[in-house]
């Protein structure tokens, strides 16, 4: 399998609040709601490697064999349509997603095992941790196809970043004219505080970089 760019390619330097800013000053969607860190202090940058799941009906199915597909610096994510009541990703694949350098897992869903990840340094996001199984109970229902999460669109090969805040996405196409405006407003920000510190008001440090009109909505000239 063919690895996918390296995290320092795709901005690993930038923080999910930048990304967010930079997307709401452009009018885009693609902040994940609900979704938060199983583990504070860690963060990934990469591609998205989608799956999505569905109830078990009378056809039956399985929680499926789909990471070895997932090639190493993806980000895996996984909508299993926010439910909460069984886990759709446990210590095995925790373990086999590390062993293979896939950067990370994003669960609109539960996961389980949360110390085998912890122990392994595996970073992975969702919206609760619970320990019933997910055999039995959801299936995959598609790899590698568009899913919709929190009225956001994420298609395969999307870039995810996700940190202590949470995740957020940013569609391929966008990524570089997205990285460079939450740069742009790393460093405003930055420069906010330093004026602070040399002896200005918040307000007035504020005003001087424009900082009220910073992630406003630019409408295209």
């Amino acid at each position: 399998m063919t690895s996918a760019p390296s995290l320092s390619d795709r901005g690993a330097d930038l923080s999910t609040a930048s990304v967010s800013d930079a997307l709401d000053s452009l009018g885009l969607p693609g902040s994940l709601h609900g979704i938060g860190a199983l583990h504070q202090g860690r963060r990934t940058v990469g591609p998205v490697f989608t799956v999505t799941y569905e109830p078990v009906d009378e056809t039956g199915g399985t929680v499926g064999d789909f990471l070895d597909d997932v090639p190493a610096g993806a980000v895996i994510l996984i909508d299993n349509a926010g439910r909460t009541d069984c886990t759709v990703w446990g210590g095995i694949m925790s373990e086999t997603a590390h062993e293979r350098g896939i950067a990370g897992t994003v669960i609109h869903g539960t996961c389980r095992d949360v110390a085998v990840a912890n122990t392994t340094g595996y970073p992975v996001w969702s919206v609760s941790r619970f320990m019933r199984t997910g055999k039995d109970r959801v299936r995959v229902a598609a790899v590698q196809t568009a899913v919709t999460i929190d009225g956001v669109v994420i298609h395969p090969g999307d870039i995810l970043v996700a940190d202590d805040d949470g995740a957020v996405v940013v569609p391929a196409a966008r990524w570089d004219e997205v990285a460079d405006l939450a740069r742009h407003i790393d460093r405003v920000e930055e420069a906010i505080v330093q004026v602070v510190r040399d002896g200005a008001t918040l307000a007035e440090a504020r005003a001087r970089h424009g900082y009220h009109a910073l992630q406003t909505r630019k409408d295209p000239s």
